[in-house]
C-alpha cells in the first residue's frame, strides 16, 4: 500500500494494514501533540492520557493565559490529517469486515471509540465481496420516501431540516449549555453547510453553485429566526454572519466534494451519523473543558491642548456627553454619558454611566495628576438589541464580555500640553476569541475615542484655547 492510498475512501484494508496504521499514526500524533504542548505551555508533564480528555488539553486548559489560547487552534489543525486518515482507514477496515461503514461515526464518540477500534483491529476479513457500497447516508435508505426527489423539493427538504437542527442546537449551546464557543461559531455552521448539500444530493449528483445555495440559506434562515423569536438582536447576528457564512460554504463544499464522488465512483464514507454525533459532542467537550475567557487589552491616545493638571479634573469625573451621532451607539451598542465620583483618593468609588447603565470603579491608584488607575465591579450590558420586541436579554449579554481594569495616564508635553492615554483591559468569553476581538477591540477603541475626545474638548475650552 503506498503512502497516498492511505488516504483513500475506497477499498478495503485487513486487519494487520488497519493496526499497523493506527499504531504508527497514534505515536506520531502523540509525538506532535507533546512537541505543540511543551512550545505552546511549557509543559513537560506526560501527555498520553490526555486523549481522554475533551480537545486533548483537559488538564492544562485552566492554566491557559490570554497569549497561549492559539494552543487550541494548532491543536486542531494539527489534529485534521489524522481525523481524515482515522475516519479513511476505518471506513475500509469496516467495509473489509462487513459492518456497516456509516459506523465510523463511533470514531468521534468518546471512551466507545477505543473498544470499537481496538475490535477493528482484531476482526477477520469477512471473505466476501458486498454488492454495494454505502453512499454518504446511513443505510438503509429509510430517507427515500421522506426527500423529494425533485431538485427543488429536495433542496426546499435540505434547507428546512438543516435549519431546524441548526436551531435545535443553537437551542442547546446558548439555553442549556450557556456556552458561545467553538462548537456554537465553529461546528455548527461547517456541519450544517455539508448536512444540508448531503441531503439535497441524496437521490442523484448536484451542481456546485447550486449545492452552495443550499450550504448557505439555512444560515440566512436561522438569523432570521433568532431575531423572530426574539433570541438575539440584529446587531449581534450581524457580527456573527462572515464567520458563519465562511464556514457554512466550506462545509457545503465539502459535501459537494463527498457527493460528486459518491454519484462518480459509488465509494464514500457514510459521513451524515458522523456529523449528527460530532456536533453533539463538540457542544459538550467544550461545555466540559470550560475554557478560561481570553483577556485583552486596548489602548487610545489622544493629543490635548492644556496642562496635565486642567485635563486631570475632566478625567476624574467628566460631564455628560452630548447624544451620538455616529452609527455604532445609535445601532445599540452601549456608550458613555457621563462620569461621577465619591471620595477623593484610593478607596473612591468611580461611576462611569453608559446608555445601558453603569461601570462601578473602585480607585486603585490615585498619582493626581499623571495616573488614575481603577479597577470594575460592576458591569453593565454590552449593548441594547435591536430586535423587533423592543427589548430582549440574551445570556450573552452578561457575563461574556466584561470590563475588568481600567487606566488613565496623563504624561506632560512641551508647550503646556498633554498626551492622554485610556486604557481597558477586559475578557471575551465567546469563541473563536480572535474572531470576536477583532469587534470588541474595535468597540472599545470608539468608546475611548468619545471619552477622550470630550475631555480634550472641555479642557482646551476651559483653558480658552478652542478646539
Amino acid at each position: 500500500m503506498g503512502f497516498l492510498d492511505l488516504w483513500r475512501w475506497n477499498g478495503r484494508v485487513d486487519r494487520k494494514t488497519y493496526a499497523a496504521v493506527g499504531f504508527i499514526g497514534f505515536g506520531v500524533k502523540h509525538l506532535l501533540d507533546g512537541l505543540l504542548t511543551r512550545h505552546c505551555l511549557n509543559n513537560n508533564s506526560g501527555f498520553l492520557f490526555n486523549y481522554w480528555a475533551p480537545l486533548g488539553v483537559y488538564a492544562y486548559i485552566n492554566q491557559l493565559s490570554s497569549y497561549q489560547m492559539e494552543y487550541l487552534a494548532a491543536m486542531l489543525l494539527a489534529a485534521m490529517p489524522f481525523i481524515w486518515l482515522g475516519l479513511a482507514m476505518t471506513t475500509r477496515r469496516l467495509r473489509d469486515a462487513g459492518w456497516p461503514v456509516w459506523l465510523s461515526a463511533l470514531f468521534f464518540v468518546p471512551v466507545v471509540n477505543v473498544v470499537f477500534l481496538i475490535a477493528l483491529c482484531l476482526l477477520p476479513s469477512a471473505g466476501y465481496e458486498k454488492t454495494t457500497d454505502a453512499a454518504p447516508w446511513p443505510g438503509p435508505r429509510v430517507l427515500d420516501g421522506i426527500i423529494p426527489r425533485s431538485s427543488a423539493g429536495s433542496a426546499l427538504m435540505a434547507i428546512l431540516l438543516a435549519s431546524v437542527i441548526g436551531l435545535a442546537f443553537l437551542l442547546l449551546g446558548t439555553v442549556v449549555l450557556q456556552t458561545y464557543g467553538w462548537g456554537l461559531f465553529v461546528a455548527l455552521q461547517f456541519c450544517l453547510g455539508l448536512f444540508a448539500v448531503l441531503l439535497y444530493s441524496y437521490h442523484e449528483p448536484r451542481g456546485f453553485g447550486e449545492s452552495m445555495g443550499v450550504a448557505l440559506l439555512p444560515m440566512a434562515i436561522l438569523g432570521i429566526a433568532l431575531l423572530l423569536v426574539a433570541m438575539e438582536g440584529l446587531i449581534c447576528i450581524l457580527m456573527a454572519a462572515p464567520i458563519a457564512v465562511g464556514l457554512a460554504a466550506l462545509g457545503g463544499m465539502l459535501g459537494y466534494t463527498i457527493q460528486a464522488t459518491h454519484w462518480m465512483s459509488r465509494h464514500s464514507s457514510s459521513v451524515l451519523s458522523v456529523i449528527l454525533l460530532s456536533l453533539p459532542a463538540a457542544f459538550g467537550a467544550e461545555g466540559i473543558a470550560q475554557l478560561e475567557p481570553a483577556k485583552f487589552v486596548v489602548r487610545t491616545a489622544i493629543g490635548v491642548n492644556a496642562p496635565p493638571e486642567e485635563v486631570w479634573r475632566r478625567v476624574v469625573a467628566f460631564s455628560e456627553i452630548p447624544p451620538p451621532t455616529d452609527l455604532l451607539f445609535r445601532s445599540g451598542i452601549a456608550y458613555p454619558i457621563r462620569a461621577e465620583i465619591t471620595g477623593r483618593g484610593p478607596g473612591a468609588i468611580r461611576r462611569c454611566r453608559f446608555s445601558t447603565g453603569a461601570f462601578v470603579e473602585p480607585i486603585e491608584v490615585w498619582d493626581e495628576p499623571r495616573l488614575l488607575s481603577f479597577g470594575v465591579t460592576s458591569n453593565p450590558a454590552p449593548l441594547n438589541e435591536l430586535t423587533p420586541y423592543g427589548h430582549i436579554e440574551p445570556r450573552h449579554l452578561h457575563g461574556y464580555f466584561e470590563s475588568e481594569h481600567g487606566q488613565f495616564l496623563l504624561t506632560a508635553l512641551a508647550g503646556g500640553r498633554t498626551r492622554l492615554e485610556g486604557t481597558t483591559w477586559y475578557r471575551n468569553a465567546i469563541w473563536p476569541a480572535g474572531y470576536w476581538r477583532i469587534w470588541s477591540d474595535y468597540i472599545v477603541r470608539r468608546i475611548h475615542l468619545r471619552v477622550l475626545e470630550h475631555i480634550k474638548q472641555r479642557a482646551e475650552v476651559e483653558r480658552g484655547a478652542g478646539f
